[in-house]
């Protein structure tokens, strides 16, 4: 049987489904799902060959951009059965009622055993015969070696890549540590997966609160010290946040980023040295040092303060 399959998988490989698609529109969830995992991705196609632009196709496509009961409950982003696995499981309804899907602590676990699954199994051995670079052979070639039953499965993860540019990942060199450490970790189900995305800024990790955050919840959702970021962003660690307000995971720096060298800030309503400090992500101290200001300086609209 194996060798009929993998002559198969061969000739489907170059072949473009025909089904007809409603054509997808561009989603935010998606988006933020795409730069939780974007560097997660990338390690995992810089240690076994799968393009970043597909994992996160997958991903994405599998556990509805991490919101999926599989995903929330059981951290499976691949929708992989429990075929040969030994490990934690959980029930769920797919083709049948009830099959067996792998379950894992965490992210990370689900990321890591999908590309191990790919690499490992010999049905998807022809996939590792394409470029790394043409995420729309490697589609096709999922399909074509039966990694899922949806006929339009293809096209499906080929819309995605192409809607969301996800093929500039795929000759990526090198990615993020920090972000590829921070998006793998457990997702608790009671807060629904979803991870407040990491950006970076003037050399540093950022988060936008949600209403009622705290920073003992966002330190457990970090894996950082509450009291630590309740420092970084000089606020004092009982604060209950509000939704915006910008939350630093390391020190901020002394200065705003060099493209500011030349510029000053002209305060607007509303806002303060405070507010100001951390939409630079500079250190308040700093802000007043580098003004000549005193802490008990009152700012007016209009004034205009240097940040760098």
């Amino acid at each position: 049987m194996y060798p009929i399959r993998r002559l198969l998988c061969f000739l489907l490989l170059g072949c473009a489904c025909l089904t007809a698609t409603a054509q997808m529109k561009w989603s935010q969830q998606f988006q933020n799902y795409f730069d939780q995992y974007k560097d997660l991705a990338i390690e995992q196609m810089l240690r076994y060959h799968i393009p970043a632009s597909i994992t996160l196709a997958q991903g994405v496509f599998e556990s509805r951009a991490g919101l999926s009961p599989l995903a929330t409950v059981g951290n499976n982003h691949f929708g992989i059965k429990c075929h040969g696995w030994t490990g934690r499981t959980i029930a769920q309804d797919d083709d049948e009622r009830d099959e067996c899907f792998r379950a894992y602590d965490n992210a990370r676990q689900s990321y890591e055993d999908h590309s191990k699954f790919l690499a490992t199994g010999r049905r998807y051995a022809p996939l590792f015969q394409i470029a790394q670079t043409d995420y729309r052979g490697w589609a096709r070639g999922l399909k074509a070696c039966g990694y899922a039953t949806n006929p339009n499965y293809a096209n499906k993860l080929i819309e995605i890549i192409e809607l969301y540019r996800l093929y500039q990942y795929d000759g990526a060199k090198d990615y993020d540590k920090f972000m590829a450490q921070r998006s793998g970790q457990d997702q608790p189900a009671q807060r629904g997966g979803q991870l407040h995305p990491i950006k970076i800024y003037n050399k540093n990790y950022y988060l936008i609160a949600r209403e009622g955050d705290t920073f003992k919840a966002l330190g457990k959702e970090t894996e950082l010290s509450g009291r630590k970021l309740a420092k970084y962003n000089e606020r004092d660690y009982k604060d209950v946040l509000h939704a915006g307000d910008v939350v630093y995971l390391k020190k901020k720096q002394k200065r705003a980023p060099k493209q500011f060298k030349r510029v000053l800030h002209t305060v607007r309503p509303g806002e303060s040295m405070y507010s100001i400090a951390q939409l630079y992500g500079i250190r308040l101290k700093s802000l007043y040092k580098m003004n000549n200001l005193e802490p008990d300086h009152t700012i007016r609209v209009g004034e205009q303060l240097r940040v760098y």
